[in-house]
């Protein structure tokens, strides 16, 4: 038997793969506003596509981060937050820090407010942001369970924006640009291989670290398979949302209970493993990477060479009119509405996540200090909420707004924290799962690589910073 930490279950049998599908997609829709929409199209737009290839080695290597933390959740029941403070005292307060430092940079809503602003003609984007950011916390607030909502939410707008974002690109590309974004697929730019001469490291390495969800938003995964009580997690208990809980107080257990060890357990474990591989694949992988590189291939097609290209997120707002001025200033203006819309949920998606890390975090401190296993988890996940809310405003108010810029800087902070995370998961199963829930040597010298290479890469973006 695993480690006894209460009642003694029987691994669950795994669910068929039609019903696996949901973590994946919430998980790709917090990289669609930064990574996909923002920062390979911006790339894309001054330097060509002879970069996509770091935006598939990117997504690549969020495939396997991923993956990792699913397989502490399957097997546990708990999130890796959970299993990390057990190891490391101070690792709550890490992650919330640098989650806070990460992402309460409103980066992306304030790119998903300019859009908007330019499509209705308001003058100041910096209080449609803030209006936003309202919204977006009343939304939250309010579905039964917090995460039943983030999935059908998420689910809607890919399944119906990402579709209209590929026709354009078909519609509007030509046989060069195709021919362009498969050399790019190999590091073949014009003029350059791999790398373009004067291409900001930090905005690369920022592209790089959100193709995909980037930063601590990959350990939502092992939060959100505890909620759809894939594996373990079936015992586990889900956030009611702030306006359902009937004034109730909500106490939740977040450790996860333990299992009977049987060859039962060995086949439906691996069984899961094979399905929720493939969802991921297909899910994540495979449409995350069609997404950015066909609004990488949009983007080029549309605005490479053009003046003012390198200015915040402007090449967003000229795709449009280059849009509107070939298929009618309606398909534009559809557009950059789309966009907006699109950032709006990758915000919204990305406040849920970054609650949950929070919140989590500091449940666990808070139980170590009285002794509980149990905890309101639900009231403090929305006072990170609106913490985040206001903290995002205040910077509007006080002119801090440009979002190309906030999110370059977040992603960079995001880069050393995946860094950091990686290590820790990756340390986490080698130390806490039964052998034969581990991963296999390959996969374990893939995640070498891939911690070495933010480690190295994050430290070269650095002391470039410091020239």
């Amino acid at each position: 038997m695993t480690k006894k930490s209460g009642a003694v279950h029987q691994f669950p049998a795994p669910i068929p793969l039609r019903k696996l599908i949901g973590p994946s997609f919430v998980i790709l829709a917090l990289g669609l506003g930064s990574g996909e929409i923002i920062l390979w199209p911006y790339l894309a737009s001054n330097y060509g596509l002879g970069i996509i290839w770091g935006a598939i080695l990117g997504i690549t290597f969020q495939y396997f981060i991923n993956m990792e933390i699913e397989r502490y959740a399957l097997v546990k029941g708990e999130s890796v937050f959970v299993g990390i403070a057990k190891l490391w005292k101070s690792a709550p307060i890490w992650f919330i820090v640098s989650t806070f430092a990460g992402f309460g940079l409103p980066g992306i809503i304030a790119a998903s407010a300019k859009v908007f602003a330019s499509i209705t003609g308001i003058p100041d984007f910096r209080w449609v942001a803030a209006v936003f950011l309202i919204v977006i916390g009343l939304i939250l607030s309010s579905g039964k369970t917090v995460y039943g909502l983030m999935e059908k939410l998420t689910r809607t707008v890919i399944l119906c924006c990402v579709p209209i974002i590929f026709v354009l690109a078909v519609l509007l590309s030509t046989q060069a640009d195709w021919t362009a974004l498969f050399q790019g697929f190999i590091g073949r730019g014009d003029g350059y291989t791999l790398l373009p001469e004067g291409i900001a490291l930090a905005t690369f390495l920022a592209a790089f670290a959100y193709a995909g969800a980037g930063g601590n938003l990959n350990l939502t995964q092992s939060i959100y398979v505890r909620e759809k009580g894939y594996g373990m997690g079936k015992f586990s208990q889900k956030i009611a949302g702030l306006f359902k809980s009937n004034g109730v107080q909500q106490d939740i257990k977040l450790e996860g209970e333990t299992f009977v060890m049987n060859t039962t357990a060995k086949k439906n474990f691996a069984v899961w493993w094979r399905r929720i591989s493939i969802e991921h694949g297909i899910v994540f992988w495979f449409i995350g990477a069609l997404s950015i590189a066909l609004l990488a291939l949009l983007s080029f097609t549309t605005t490479f060479g053009m003046d003012g290209n390198i200015q915040g997120i402007n090449f967003v707002i000229t795709e449009g009119q280059v849009i509107g001025r070939i298929l009618g200033p309606f398909v534009g203006w559809f557009f950059l509405l789309i966009v907006s819309i699109m950032l709006f949920q990758t915000q919204l998606g990305v406040l849920d996540s970054t609650s949950r890390i929070m919140a989590e975090n500091a449940a666990i401190m808070q139980m170590k200090w009285n002794g509980k296993k149990s905890v309101h988890l639900s009231k403090i996940y929305f006072i990170f909420l609106w913490a985040q809310i206001a903290f995002g405003i205040s910077l509007f108010a006080i002119g801090i707004s440009e979002p190309k810029s906030l999110i370059i800087l977040g992603a960079c902070i995001n880069a050393f924290a995946m860094f950091a995370h990686i290590g820790f998961v990756s340390h986490l199963n080698h130390r806490t799962l039964p052998k034969p829930f581990q991963a296999s040597l390959w996969r374990k010298a893939v995640l070498a690589i891939i911690f070495l290479f933010f480690g190295v890469f994050s430290a070269i973006v650095a002391l470039d910073q410091l020239k």
